[in-house]
């Protein structure tokens, strides 16, 4: 039997909300996708952690006893992971992204936090949408590049602020159009973000009620599925550039709020090389 710390993480979210949709918001997931990990950690373990009631959730006598052993667990491995880094002679300092940075923000970072922490080494980390706090959740990455919405207990400081654009194939019935209307792609199916992308994904539909043509966890995949035909996407001012391709267009939204991309870290996180990072920033 495997048990995976995200799926502890969730069951010590739910205990102690006894509301599957609070516990969805605090873990930035959405709230079928926490069902179903719940589900599937009830048939991993071979017992009913949760009753279903009126009021949400009520821990079942199992569920009691498991609560402060996935606390325990949860808090060692926490305390491990910052021992490991401690004990690290030289430091590695892991940066967490899901998509290209660009903007001339992430080399200058890395200048001055090479002056200020010498010898300490940085380790690039690609993650996937599935993860929309880009490793700092489970502890994989010690800083990340993120757009917001980020998940809770993650401190953030907004690094750019865009306007949305929409990717299109240069076929499209509306690619000649300067500037287009959200409104008048109501109609159209969007590529989406993994559903435990949870309140990111809405905001990349660009709000509920968005048709879902397909989805995707990376932005290679994204791209693909566009020129595919399965559906149009939005992205960052910033991004339409860095992510051209051969076929499609780019073109800015009116209608919609602009898109913030920051740097984030685990607001308990006091350690000096993630403090120096984020105040490489300025």
């Amino acid at each position: 039997m495997e048990i995976h710390l995200r799926e502890l993480r969730y069951f010590v979210a739910a205990a102690e909300e006894l509301n599957v949709t609070r516990a969805a918001e605090r873990l930035f997931v959405s709230q079928p996708a926490l069902s179903k990990q719940l589900r599937a950690l009830e048939r991993q373990l071979g017992f009913v952690l949760f009753d279903r009631v009126p009021s949400g959730l009520a821990l079942t006598r199992q569920g009691t006893a498991l609560l402060p052993v996935a606390r325990d667990l949860l808090a060692r491995w926490d305390e491990g992971l910052d021992l490991v880094r401690q004990a690290a002679p030289s430091g590695t300092l892991v940066i967490g992204l899901q998509t290209a940075v660009g903007r001339g923000i992430q080399a200058e970072a890395l200048r001055r936090f090479r002056e200020q922490m010498p010898g300490w080494m940085v380790s690039l980390r690609v993650v996937g949408w599935e993860d929309p706090s880009a490793g700092l959740s489970d502890g994989s990455s010690d800083v990340a590049f993120v757009w917001l919405p980020a998940p809770e207990g993650v401190a953030t400081r907004v690094l750019a602020t865009e306007r949305r654009f929409v990717a299109m194939p240069e076929s499209h019935r509306l690619a000649a159009r300067e500037e287009i209307d959200f409104a008048e792609l109501r109609g159209e199916p969007f590529v989406a973000l993994p559903k435990t992308a949870g309140p990111l994904r809405e905001f990349w539909l660009g709000g509920p009620g968005t048709i879902v043509g397909a989805e995707a966890a990376s932005p290679d995949g994204v791209f693909e599925a566009v020129l595919a035909g399965l559906g149009l996407v939005l992205l960052s001012e910033g991004n339409a550039e860095l992510y051209r391709r051969p076929g499609l267009v780019a073109r800015p939204v009116s209608g919609l709020s602009p898109a913030r991309l920051a740097i984030a870290w685990r607001a308990a996180d006091r350690r000096p090389a993630v403090t120096a990072f984020v105040r490489s920033f300025g």
